[in-house]
């Protein structure tokens, strides 16, 4: 029997892709991918949509990546970027490597007791609407969404 813990199962990240891709379905989006990183970054679970553009997962993962090392979702990321400018996010983007894109379609996810144990991205559709399914595939999976 596995032994409880507060990180994200494998089962629940494809419980966030599938609620996900239902949901963009349900919808009737773009082809999208979802990539689920855990709360230390690293890939959990990926998957691209028949159809989807080739580098869609790499979108994806950029705005998981973002959310997780500025620990708010990427929407929140995007509007500071339009407050404040670009200056500190784009420092701190050429010390990751690139890796972070501040759009919408980023969302961190939270277990029962609050903590953050993974964050989801979207790409695929419009930014908004990557949001949404991202939203909607935590919340199948029976955790909390944080989109700000």
């Amino acid at each position: 029997m596995p032994i409880p813990t507060s990180e994200l199962s494998l089962d629940e990240a494809r419980a966030i892709i599938a609620g996900a891709f239902a949901e963009a379905d349900g919808l009737k989006l773009s082809p999208l991918a979802v990539a689920v990183l855990d709360a230390g970054g690293h890939i959990r679970a990926i998957e691209r949509q028949d159809g989807a553009s080739m580098h869609r997962p790499e979108i994806a993962i950029g705005k998981a990546y973002g959310a997780l090392a500025m620990g708010l979702g990427s929407r929140e990321l995007a509007n500071r970027v339009k407050e404040r400018g670009a200056v500190f996010l784009d420092a701190v983007n050429a010390m990751i490597g690139g890796r972070l894109i501040p759009a919408p379609g980023g969302v961190l996810v939270k277990d029962g007791a609050g903590n953050v144990i993974a964050a989801v991205g979207v790409s695929g559709d419009a930014s908004d609407r990557d949001e949404v399914c991202a939203v909607a595939g935590i919340e199948a999976a029976g955790l909390t969404a944080v989109t700000g």
